[in-house]
């Protein structure tokens, strides 16, 4: 029966590279054609495969709507959260995983610092959109129009000196978030905090969420908390592949 249910799988992969015929399929298998289309016509009568007019099998459209199914109901809180607290307990500082609902960014989990200055956030908190460095990685996943219109709408209040000052810094810090594939807030919203994020990416490709890693700058200097993002990366990488099925890619240092 493990063997059955093996060959059946196997069908959907080839057929996710396009239609095949029945010839096709049995000689990927390495199987006769009677078993083959045993399997096939199993497969078409749960909506996982749809024949065609010109008698080619492709993917059913019961598959999808599974896939749908199965990614609204993943909880990416649950998910990225071992990988969190891993992370904290690895480097000791404050974790935080965030994402963007409604026009805001808001934090959905976090893992305190182990030391006793801490800087102060809470779950459900929204966070200054144009200075926290997951939201940068957030906003810069959006369409370019979107991004735009957004930035223009924005207030830039002034937190610190180092503030994003108007739209048109914060569009170039979102490009550059975008490219890199990492951002950092060095005291922009409180001048003592320093951070650094990176995305989430679910099966598409898409940011899904943004984690990072903030310290006050009495504990570590903002360089030695950069020299954290490799960890940082690979951290929001575990937890994309996990997300999504994908295997998570390995970052070289920043």
């Amino acid at each position: 029966m493990s063997q059955t249910v093996d060959r059946a799988l196997s069908i959907l992969p080839l057929l996710a590279a396009g239609p095949a015929d029945l010839g096709q399929v049995a000689d990927r298998l390495g199987v006769h054609k009677s078993t083959a289309l045993r399997l096939l016509r199993t497969l078409h009568e749960h909506g996982l495969v749809y024949r065609q007019s010109d008698q080619r099998y492709r993917l059913g459209a019961r598959l999808f709507a599974l896939a749908q199914e199965a990614m609204e109901n993943l909880d990416i809180r649950e998910i990225a959260h071992p990988h969190l607290v891993r992370l904290n307990e690895s480097c000791g500082h404050t974790v935080h995983l965030a994402v963007y609902e409604d026009d805001e960014v808001l934090y959905i989990d976090k893992v305190e610092s182990r030391y006793p200055v801490r800087m102060y956030s809470r779950i459900g908190r929204p966070v200054a959109l144009t200075v926290a460095a997951v939201a940068k990685l957030l906003l810069a996943d959006l369409p370019e129009a979107e991004r735009r219109a957004l930035a223009e709408k924005l207030d830039y209040p002034l937190y610190t000196p180092r503030s994003t000052p108007n739209a048109a810094t914060f569009l170039r810090e979102l490009e550059q978030a975008r490219e890199r594939g990492w951002a950092t807030d060095l005291g922009g919203h409180e001048e003592s905090i320093n951070c650094v994020a990176a995305p989430i990416r679910g099966a598409d490709g898409r940011v899904v969420a943004a984690m990072s890693v903030s310290a006050p700058n009495v504990v570590v200097t903002a360089d030695e908390l950069l020299a954290l993002l490799p960890q940082v990366r690979r951290t929001a990488d575990e937890i994309s592949g996990e997300y999504s099925g994908r295997t998570p890619v390995t970052h070289p240092p920043a």
